[in-house]
């Protein structure tokens, strides 16, 4: 007799094989067999009609602070996932000096948009360095398996104290140190070694990640680090400015040490390197022997813009600024007041100065780029569901539809801006991506963004939307399953 038997259920084994019907038997935890099972289990649940697959993993989540406190890591466990990979962007939470602590999380506030409080308030810090922190880890019993990549913010604010905070040249010494430390990181449990090289991820004080404008020489001997550990990823979020030279240090990494070297793959108006030139340098280097794998979106990474979010079109206005401190059920007295809206529409947005200013012009002005969410909405909106056309439609402004449309069901409307992966007004560029070998589903940012993003749904978007529902260039549901086991 088995501890559990799932009867009758269709399952898809994460091979890529056909799906079948049959069963699964699992002892002690672990599956024993899979297939025609004529023993009986001590428990048992009828699968019939229910797709039966693997866990999946998510390469790229920020639970590196709720993870110590929390059991469940959701929203990721909601969506299938049964593996999370933290420590991603080059941020984390070790090593960690005592006086770094709250240091440590307004870079996180900053960069992936958590509440500072909820840190604060969550952590124990009973660590101080990485085999430490994952000491801590193990002790709490949860519902999915963590593993985590060694961050360069903390590595190098570690080492170098403010200079590495502020983006300071190191010395060899220091690299060596920094060396070190990964290889001590990697050869505890840790998974990789993960850096930031974009301006977006700056710290909750507007200072860009410790890391950033690193040079290929401490880049290259960290990495030479995680290879003398025996194993392990290089993972790297970057603007790909073409005077860093990304590619030729990561294909250079990769072939002199065997690592494989990941990097956040986007569609953005602002990188430099257009996505087909970023995949393009991708394979030429693995033909030369490298091993770089892009990391993907499924979707465009949106920014869910609401009044009580982290950004909205009208918060550059004076009269929003005017009340943004205020409590919501004050804010939504003045929202609600006509008087108030037409001051607030009358307005031009002030942009402050900063290098995301353009980003923040289209946050405020975008109609064409922004669209109206609702019950049931699709990711992959048309032209005819943005603001832009909405708004002519009634024959209203752009800004008085937006308006209207987050103060809908009281305050509690949305606007849907993707922001990266949607020039093209589709999806259509992800079909082929998701053919190829050196790409990885990745990206969804769970655990963080939580004012902005919530892109932890990705597994049930694949299955969803991919599979099941998009109106062309759908995929196999067992091709969805392998790629996410």
């Amino acid at each position: 007799m088995h501890d559990m038997v799932i009867r009758g259920g269709t399952i898809v084994d994460g091979t890529g094989a056909a799906a079948f019907i049959g069963d699964v038997a699992i002892d002690a935890g672990r599956i024993t067999a899979v297939g025609t099972i004529a023993a009986k289990g001590r428990e048992e649940i009828d699968a019939t009609g229910l797709h039966v697959t693997p866990g999946f993993v998510d390469i790229h989540t920020h639970y590196d602070g709720q993870a110590t406190w929390d059991s469940e890591m959701a929203p990721s466990a909601w969506h299938g996932v049964t593996t999370v990979v933290m420590g991603n962007c080059g941020v984390g939470f070790a090593p960690a000096k005592p006086d770094k602590h709250d240091w440590l999380i307004g870079l996180m506030e900053g960069v992936e948009d958590i509440p500072g409080t909820a840190l604060a308030e969550g952590m124990t810090w009973n660590w101080e360095t990485f085999p430490e922190y994952l000491d801590a880890l193990e002790q709490r019993a949860r519902t999915v398996d963590v593993a985590t990549h060694v961050p360069h913010g903390s590595v190098r604010a570690y080492v170098m104290g403010e200079r590495g905070a502020n983006n300071e040249a190191p010395t060899e010494h220091e690299i060596a140190q920094m060396s070190a430390i990964v290889e001590e990181g990697l050869k505890a449990g840790a998974l990789g070694f993960s850096t930031s090289r974009t301006v977006l991820h700056k710290s909750i004080d507007g200072v860009l990640v410790p890391g950033t404008t690193a040079t290929k020489e401490e880049l290259i001997g960290i990495g030479r680090a995680v290879a003398r550990a025996g194993h392990g990823v290089f993972e790297m979020a970057s603007d790909l400015r073409r005077e860093w030279d990304e590619f030729g240090w990561m294909g250079a990494l990769s072939k002199e040490t065997g690592l494989p070297v990941t990097f956040a793959m986007l569609q953005s108006i602002a990188k430099e390197l257009p996505w087909e030139e970023q995949m393009a340098e991708t394979a030429r280097w693995n033909a030369e022997g490298a091993n770089i794998v892009a990391q993907i979106a499924l979707r465009g990474t949106g920014i869910l813009m609401a009044w009580r979010g982290t950004a909205h079109p009208f918060a550059f206005r004076p009269s929003w600024q005017a009340i943004a401190a205020l409590p919501w059920d004050e804010q939504w007295a003045h929202l609600s007041d006509p008087a108030f809206k037409a001051k607030l529409l009358a307005e031009e947005s002030i942009i402050p100065e900063s290098d995301v200013a353009a980003l923040y012009w289209v946050i405020a002005n975008g109609w064409p780029m922004q669209y109206a969410m609702g019950e049931g909405f699709d990711y992959e909106p048309g032209p005819e569901q943005s603001i832009d056309a909405l708004a002519k439609a009634a024959g209203i402004s752009g800004a008085e539809y937006a308006y209207d449309l987050l103060c809908s069901g009281g305050g509690t409307g949305f606007i849907y801006f993707p922001f990266l992966n949607y020039a093209d007004g589709n999806l259509d560029f992800i079909e082929g991506l998701l053919a190829r070998d050196d790409t990885v589903i990745s990206l969804s940012d769970g655990g963080a963004h939580c004012g902005t993003i919530c892109d932890a749904a990705s597994p049930t978007f694949l299955l969803q939307h991919w599979v099941r529902d998009r109106k062309r260039g759908r995929i196999s549901i067992e091709n969805a399953i392998k790629r996410q086991c």
